[in-house]
């Protein structure tokens, strides 16, 4: 699934085509999937001042939470919740910045997701336990992007990732976020991008702990962004997006802005964002989406008590839309996870 820029929308015609980057070795599966919008700041600027901006698309069906789905939420967010409450607003776990870990906490980090891929698969049409999140991610793919579901449900997913690493592999240091926009129009120069870490950025991943890590779907996981892409992931557009004054436009600007060239600017397998957690990255960057969200909902506290906006098959999002993310976790409702200062999630950002 490669991001495009929506030009010619923003002109009241229709979304530009899909440009593919340059391939390295058998990089893509026969089956892409679906192309993501994107506008840079001006665009999405004009967007906003004409009404251009994309409607919800194609109605998408989901289960509400069965009875054994209730209990399980139950269990994991609301036993002790005024005691967990207490707690967390005392202590919560910091997720910390790349550059303020030290390379003790990043060798942990690499070295519990690439346990993952040792770990048997759960989810069927997986190979690995790592391979799960990537299966779940394209299979509820329509459902969980181009609405505004789409920070909730990522915010839920990452989460989960951070618990299974700590449950199945150990890891037992505070988390990580990225600061992508310290890195615009060069994240390839970051060493999080060196063979010591997640791997380089010039084609197939062949080197590194994750060397020969294969994509879902078939192929390499690869890597083929560009400065032009990765250069949107820039303060004034992150600035411009948290001064939105209400959920679905932050959500809107968002998502089809700095997030969609965090992916591009990545750019091979991360492009394809129905597949793209079969990179190790995908992690890093929405860790960095789900800060800034956490940022825009610190200044107003009614952005962690309601929610308004559309999910994808048209209905109203509120605080008891289901979030599923296929049994790696209990469905939740938008209610749990909304605010990352209560009930179990109990994180924050350094800044």
């Amino acid at each position: 699934m490669w991001f495009s820029v929506a030009a010619r929308a923003l002109l009241g015609a229709s979304m530009a085509t899909a440009m593919a980057l340059p391939a390295a070795g058998n990089t893509a599966p026969k089956d892409p999937g679906h192309t993501m919008k994107l506008f840079t700041l001006e665009q999405m600027k004009e967007a906003f001042s004409n009404g251009t901006l994309p409607p919800i698309e194609a109605p998408v069906s989901f289960k509400e939470p069965s009875k054994a789905d209730e209990d399980g939420v139950k269990k994991m967010f609301k036993v002790n919740a005024v005691n967990a409450n207490a707690g967390c607003a005392a202590n919560p776990n910091m997720r910390f910045e790349w550059r303020e870990y030290s390379d003790s906490d990043r060798h942990a980090l690499v070295d519990s997701i690439q346990c993952l891929r040792s770990r048997p698969a759960r989810i069927g049409g997986s190979n690995n336990r790592f391979e799960d999140f990537a299966v779940i991610h394209r299979d509820l793919s329509p459902s969980i992007h181009n609405n505004q579901k789409f920070l909730l449900w990522h915010r839920y997913f990452l989460w989960a990732f951070e618990q299974v690493l700590r449950e199945e592999c150990g890891f037992d240091r505070a988390f990580v976020w990225w600061d992508e926009t310290k890195d615009a129009g060069h994240f390839s120069q970051l060493d999080m991008f060196s063979p010591t870490f997640f791997g380089t950025m010039h084609g197939c991943l062949n080197d590194g702990k994750f060397a020969g890590l294969q994509q879902i779907g078939g192929g390499c996981v690869s890597r083929e962004g560009t400065a032009e892409n990765t250069a949107q992931c820039n303060s004034d557009f992150e600035n411009y997006c948290r001064g939105m004054g209400n959920y679905p436009d932050f959500e809107r600007c968002w998502e089809y802005g700095p997030h969609g060239y965090g992916h591009n600017g990545i750019g091979g397998t991360m492009a394809y964002v129905e597949i793209s957690p079969s990179d190790p990255a995908f992690y890093m960057h929405h860790s960095y989406v789900d800060r800034v969200y956490r940022v825009w909902q610190n200044a107003d506290v009614s952005r962690r008590t309601s929610i308004s906006g559309l999910i994808a098959d048209g209905s109203p999002l509120t605080m008891d839309t289901p979030i599923s993310i296929g049994g790696i976790r209990p469905d939740v409702r938008v209610r749990d996870v909304i605010d990352t200062l209560d009930g179990a999630m109990c994180y924050r950002y350094t800044y």
